[in-house]
């Protein structure tokens, strides 16, 4: 099941990648013919629109299968839990964990040593799938937004502005629906073979 998770992860990220490139050639044999007139910032905001869409829509997807992925490690955990409840002396030849909670999750996926806070955090959402995706996507709406400005008769500091707040504005908003969405899930797991508090010295 991960694998197939996994699997589908790589696919939407390539489908949209390949539509993002495909619109970048397209509209640059439109640039090419129109030599950036009307006809060319019509069809780019057009495409580029279509661009957002599938890449928002790939966020979510990502952020789904990722709870899905970490749904299939808890019950990875549990296949251990049981078997080591059988043959407990097997215990230290095992590199991963028996716990199903989360700290017992992430010790499995060698996130034990992730920052849970500040840059660090930051640094670290953006490297994943849904993460880096939601980055590029965040760049396209700040294209997106400048190709409207400017279409508008806006000026030049108006338009940088306004694609510089539209990177902004979507990758917040995509990083906070992440983050609610992850917690909601957390908050929804209950865990069966959490790991013991550790004793406090005397």
């Amino acid at each position: 099941m991960r694998s197939l998770t996994y699997g589908e992860s790589l696919s939407r990220v390539s489908m949209f990648l390949s539509v993002l490139a495909g619109a970048v050639i397209a509209l640059a044999l439109v640039a090419q013919a129109d030599r950036f007139g009307p006809t060319f910032v019509l069809i780019a905001i057009l495409v580029l629109s279509v661009v957002l869409f599938i890449g928002v829509t790939t966020v979510v997807r990502l952020e789904i299968l990722n709870h899905d992925d970490l749904r299939w490690v808890i019950g990875m955990n549990r296949i251990r839990h049981a078997y080591l409840e059988r043959h407990p002396d097997l215990e230290q030849y095992f590199v991963t964990t028996k716990h199903d909670d989360f700290t017992g999750v992430s010790r499995t996926l060698g996130f034990e040593r992730t920052p849970t806070r500040g840059i660090g955090q930051l640094a670290h959402g953006v490297q994943t799938l849904p993460g880096t995706v939601a980055v590029v996507a965040a760049v396209v709406a700040g294209a997106l937004v400048a190709l409207i400005a400017g279409a508008l008769g806006a000026p030049r500091a108006v338009v940088v502005a306004g694609a510089v707040g539209a990177f902004v504005l979507t990758a917040a908003l995509l990083g906070i629906w992440g983050i609610r969405s992850f917690m909601r899930f957390r908050a929804s797991h209950e865990p069966r073979f959490a790991a013991e508090e550790p004793t406090k010295a005397q």
